[in-house]
């Protein structure tokens, strides 16, 4: 497999779209064979998709993603890891023994929806997931209207909880999140109140577990003896790490407790069982 990494350095650039050079690494059986940096020749954000593509990537470890690239590199079939930092070298190596960190907000912003889902073992969390192909839970695409479906739309957003403390801003970032509106790649209740808004307009909403990332599910909590799984020797309760599921689809995790003979892992999302609430901007719609 090819594995490429936004590179300045030495380390992850952590801006994927403003991207000038990678470093691409050739893998096979688990040792990397090659490396070479590459320009990106000024390509920005979607383009950059296409480029890795022709230069054979099949996977992306990166710093922040926007969703629109995450869209483009996800239909060219790149799998992405986001939220790595540090040394590009370490980071590659630690996806190659399973032990690659991640950050939730970094990787997702939040408010969008894993690429991957298989109800049968410990590696889903329902509440993710809407009308993907892998997914065998019987989720379903976003069943509303409005005059926003189908189009490409960018909306600032300010997510709180219901105690006030703010979670996550696109504000903060400076950057509009973009994405196709009823497409499945928002959580319901944040797409739904999209579909009819007027460029200009600021909504404020209030979000029940369901229309987010879903109810806490106990069963996505599981145990492993550690003899069983190499390399989660290594890994400290609080850390958030990649497992892979039967298919060789990996998912992301939090460990939660660890002893000399095992380690427990929750594949719940962070938000799982909150409400949330969201003054959302529209800021954009592509006719």
């Amino acid at each position: 497999m090819k594995i490429a990494v936004p590179y300045e350095n030495g380390n992850v650039f952590q801006h994927f779209g403003h991207s000038e050079k990678f470093k691409i690494y050739d893998v096979e059986n688990g040792s990397i064979i090659r490396a070479e940096i590459v320009d990106t020749n000024g390509k920005g954000h979607s383009a950059l998709a296409t480029f890795l593509a022709d230069n054979g990537v099949t996977a992306l470890i990166c710093g922040g993603i926007g969703d629109g690239a995450k869209t483009a590199l996800q239909e060219a079939g790149i799998d992405i890891f986001a939220g790595a930092d540090g040394s590009a070298d370490e980071a590659v190596n630690a996806f190659i023994l399973g032990q690659l960190e991640y950050s939730e907000g970094e990787c997702c912003d939040h408010h969008c929806h894993d690429d991957d889902c298989d109800c049968g073992d410990h590696d889903c969390d329902c509440g993710h997931c809407h009308g993907d192909d892998g997914c065998d839970c019987g989720c379903e695409m976003p069943h509303f209207e409005g005059k926003n479906v189908g189009k490409k739309v960018r909306a600032h957003y300010r997510g709180t909880f219901n105690d006030g403390t703010q979670f996550d801003s696109s504000y903060d970032r400076g950057e509009p999140l973009e994405f196709i509106c009823g497409a499945g790649q928002m959580i319901y209740g944040f797409d739904a109140a999209v579909a009819n808004m007027e460029v200009g307009q600021i909504s404020d909403i209030h979000l029940m577990p369901s229309e987010a990332y879903g109810e806490y599910d106990p069963d996505a909590v599981f145990t492993v003896e550690i003899a069983q799984m190499p390399g989660s020797e290594n890994v400290t309760a609080g850390q958030h790490v990649y497992l892979y599921d039967h298919h060789g689809h990996p998912f992301p995790v939090t460990v939660t407790a660890k002893d000399e003979k095992t380690v427990t892992f929750d594949a719940n999302h962070e938000m799982a069982g909150k409400e949330l609430n969201f003054r959302i901007e529209l800021v954009e719609v592509d006719d």
